[in-house]
C-alpha cells in the first residue's frame, strides 16, 4: 500500500504522515528533508540556491547531512524551497522517492509532489492545507518553543513567499492530485488532524 501525503509548509502534514505511516505499519520518508539536504549542502558549499549549477552538485551530498538538526531550521526550509525549483534538482531527487515508494510492501510519502509526480499511483492521496496566517502562527509558536528569534510576521512573510514559489514552479508544482482528499486543518488540533486522515484513508481503501 502506498499512501501520499502532500500539502504546503506548516499545514501539518509532517505530522499527519508519521502518524498515518505508524497506524499503517508503513515505511515513512519525509521527502522535504532532501531538498532541506540539497539547500543546507549548498550553504556549506558557498554555493547559490538560486544557481542551478550550484544547487545540483549540493545533490550529492553526504547521507549525514540528513542527521543534521539545522536542517529543520527556517532558514534552511526557506532554502529547500528555493533550490525545489530547478527541474535538474528534482530530476536527481525523484528515483531516491519512487523507489522509496515502491518497494515491497509499500511506504508513505510525504512532500509537495508525491500524488501528482512521484507516486500517482498510490492507493491513497491526502492533500493537508490550512490558511497561511494559521500556518504562521503554529510555526511562530514552534520556534518561540525552541528558543529561536523570528517576528511572526518575518515567518508569514516566508511561508507566503514558499507558496508561491511551490505553487508557481513549472516543473512539479505544489498542487492537490485529481484524486487527492483535501483536509483542511486549520480548526483542528493535532489530534483532531490525524483522526480525520485515519477516516479520509479508510473510506478511500474500503472504496477501493
Amino acid at each position: 500500500m502506498i499512501i501520499a501525503v502532500d500539502g504546503p509548509t506548516a499545514s501539518g502534514k509532517g505530522t499527519i504522515a508519521k502518524a498515518l505511516a505508524a497506524h499503517y505499519g508503513l515505511p515513512f520518508l519525509d521527502t522535504g528533508l532532501l531538498y532541506r539536504a540539497v539547500g543546507f549542502q549548498v550553504l556549506q558549499n558557498d554555493g547559490d540556491p538560486d544557481n542551478p549549477l550550484d544547487a545540483c552538485k549540493a545533490c550529492d551530498f553526504p547521507e549525514a547531512v540528513l542527521d543534521d538538526v539545522s536542517l529543520r531550521s527556517e532558514a534552511v526550509g526557506g532554502l529547500a524551497s528555493r533550490v525545489s525549483v530547478h527541474p535538474e534538482v528534482r530530476a536527481a531527487l525523484n528515483k531516491r522517492q519512487v523507489d522509496f515508494a515502491h518497494q515491497p510492501g509499500g511506504a508513505l510519502l510525504d512532500g509537495r509532489d508525491i500524488g501528482t509526480v512521484i507516486a500517482p499511483d498510490a492507493d491513497a492521496k491526502l492533500f493537508v492545507t490550512a490558511d497561511a496566517v494559521i500556518r504562521a502562527e503554529r510555526r511562530h509558536a514552534e520556534m518561540i518553543g525552541r528558543g529561536e528569534a523570528m517576528s511572526f510576521e518575518s515567518i508569514l512573510a516566508d511561508i507566503r513567499a514558499r507558496d508561491e514559489r511551490d505553487i508557481g514552479r513549472t516543473n512539479a508544482p505544489l498542487k492537490p492530485a485529481a484524486d487527492a482528499l483535501l483536509l483542511d486543518t486549520g480548526d483542528l488540533t493535532i489530534g483532531g488532524a490525524v483522526q480525520a486522515a485515519i477516516a479520509l484513508v479508510e473510506a478511500k481503501l474500503h472504496r477501493s
